[in-house]
């Protein structure tokens, strides 16, 4: 059986409805097979993973499931694939949760013939040989520059230094590296598989948004402690990011950072909506209230970890971004800290005059995201390898990306989204007049809603 989904010969799997019991739904080229998988409710990812492959052969990177978090409908709960790869930030377990889906798995023969031009390979190449830091030390190798920059959200985002960073950084997560790792057949290999020996601890990561989240937002200054929390999630099927920040809140509210064990036992109970864990189940949006915190979230998404009071183009982006606090959105912290060479960077200082270069950053992202091009690949695909790779105009592919944004934004708009959710728990300079700017710039109102005329435009 191949491990591709695109070997069921299936662009999409739509599911509709609900079952009327936990089911696994295998879809393959000949066709789609409903299991009653009552037995593993309450399985945790691993376990579940297992399970595929001692009865039918079915190895991990073929199966998308959900452990006890989505289940009960966490609303962070996420898509795991590969044992340890999460489809996280906004619930998307909570929704196969919801239908009763335990798990998704996929095989066949069926992939259809592409014709792959040369210049995919120089890419190959070049990533392959390549001497970048991210290859030993993933995302996790910003944090340094963030905390000198004072950017790195500490103690619930109360602090933007953290004075045990040494403990939980590049260098640190390195040191627990003990093997190449990738996703499918890249060849950057930039994952993290890590483990302690001496404390039993293995996971993939974390990465620098969780070793944010449960590392100085949580007063933690252990890497290890930070990988057990990451392999927890795992585990249980949550997105890291949300529960460590929502975790976070909770230890300003109790007076608890840096308490190893009242977070490990908080990740459970939020798993499994036990006690206080019910309430932070809900996140930081609906949760901060009965905890008495500030609410650090944009449209219901708490903020990931590169700091938009300093990077004030990528606080413009959180509040805008139709995901919310959602750092991927648009990735604009790349060109403020930089993380591109000098000449395309900007000064991370100010929110006007930034806008055309975000909205270019919203629609390259979109269009990555669909062409399923990985969003580190910066390095190694300029506008002339996208034309070689998808055959089309750098233009007109951005014009793909635009409309994505343009229809997401409309579809919150129809469900109440305007200008009023655009909006930061802090001030940044211009704020207001650089939302103008960034409107004017998608041709949309001044409330942040697309005219009907640009919705027509885009759909046709």
């Amino acid at each position: 059986m191949s491990r591709n989904f695109a070997d069921t010969g299936y662009s999409a799997v739509e599911f509709v409805g609900n079952a009327e019991s936990l089911v696994a739904v295998h879809v393959r080229d000949d066709g789609v097979e409903f299991e009653d998988v009552t037995h593993l409710e309450g399985a945790t990812v691993p376990e579940t993973v297992q399970y595929f492959d001692a009865e039918y052969g079915i190895g991990a990177d073929q199966t998308a499931v959900i452990g006890p978090a989505g289940e009960n409908e966490v609303r962070f709960a996420s898509i795991m694939t590969s044992e340890e790869r999460a489809f996280g930030r906004g619930g998307l377990g909570a929704v196969l949760g919801a239908k009763n889906v335990k798990a998704v798995t996929f095989g066949g023969d069926s992939s259809a013939d592409i014709n792959v031009p040369a210049s995919q390979m120089e890419i190959h190449r070049e990533a392959a040989t390549d001497d970048h830091i991210m290859k030993r030390q993933g995302t996790v190798a910003v944090m340094d520059l963030a905390n000198e920059m004072d950017g790195l959200p500490s103690y619930y985002f109360s602090e933007q230094q953290y004075e045990g960073v040494n403990g939980i950084n590049g260098d640190a997560v390195e040191a627990k590296k003990y093997k190449k790792g990738t996703c499918s057949a890249c060849a950057f290999a930039c994952k993290l598989p890590t483990r302690d020996e001496e404390r039993g601890v293995e996971t993939e990561g974390p990465e620098f948004e969780v070793a944010m989240a449960f590392g100085s937002n949580a007063g933690v200054d252990d890497i290890v402690d930070v990988m057990k929390s990451n392999d927890l999630c795992d585990d249980y099927g949550l997105d890291a990011i949300s529960t460590g920040n929502t975790i976070a809140a909770y230890l300003q509210a109790e007076d608890e950072f840096g308490n190893r064990e009242l977070i490990w036992s908080l990740v459970e109970k939020i798993a499994h909506r036990e006690g206080i864990g019910d309430t932070l189940a809900e996140g930081i949006d609906r949760a901060h209230a009965k905890l008495g915190v500030e609410n650090w979230s944009v449209k219901g998404m708490d903020f990931a970890a590169h700091e938009g009071r300093v990077l004030q183009g990528q606080g413009l982006s959180y509040a805008v971004a139709n995901r919310g606090a959602d750092h991927m959105y648009a990735t604009f912290y790349s060109v403020e800290y930089p993380l591109v060479p000098a000449k395309d960077g900007l000064d991370p200082n100010g929110t006007l005059g930034k806008s055309d270069r975000l909205v270019e950053r919203e629609n390259l992202m979109a269009l990555c995201d669909s062409g399923v091009v990985c969003k580190f690949s910066r390095d190694y695909m300029s506008p002339q390898r996208f034309e070689a790779l998808f055959g089309a105009d750098f233009d007109d592919l951005l014009s793909v990306g635009e409309r994505i944004v343009t229809l997401e934004r409309h579809f919150n708009n129809q469900r109440g989204f305007n200008r009023d959710d655009d909006c930061l728990p802090y001030d940044l300079p211009d704020f207001e007049a650089a939302l103008d700017e960034y409107y004017e710039h998608r041709g949309w109102s001044k409330s942040g809603v697309v005219p009907d005329s640009a919705v027509e435009s885009v759909t046709l």
